[in-house]
């Protein structure tokens, strides 16, 4: 048998650098996480307004605390909470959430951007 086939056959190509990208960089592990974080919120909405209605007519559902809803948006998944009370119409009365989730967001952008702009323009 020839192993230099075999070799060939697992070696990773060379131009195939997509992995790398996201799992060797940093800004490639933020924006995974921020995907990841974001798609995990807008569906922790939609499921918790699933069993929302479904407990109107069974009372042994338990649905999601809304400190943990609040905790996926603190985490970075404020884009997909955001977009999980406007599509799924949930959480839309509650102060918290409709003041909370717009100024965790508006931090999200500000915070980054105030120390992007100290330490490359200011400092």
């Amino acid at each position: 048998m020839n192993l230099s086939l075999l070799s060939a056959v697992y070696e990773p190509e060379a131009h195939n650098d997509f992995v790398w990208v996201v799992i060797g960089s940093p800004w490639g592990l933020l924006a995974l996480w921020l995907v990841l974080i974001n798609v995990a919120a807008f569906l922790a909405f939609g499921l918790d307004k699933w069993k929302a209605k479904r407990k109107e007519k069974k009372e042994t559902v338990r649905r999601i605390p809304e400190k943990n809803l609040l905790l996926l948006a603190v985490a970075g998944g404020s884009v997909g909470a955001l977009l999980g009370m406007r599509v799924f119409h949930h959480k839309t009365l509650h102060k918290v959430f409709k003041f909370g989730v717009p100024l965790i967001l508006a931090l999200q952008i500000l915070i980054p951007f105030g120390l992007w702009l100290y330490f490359t323009v200011i400092r």
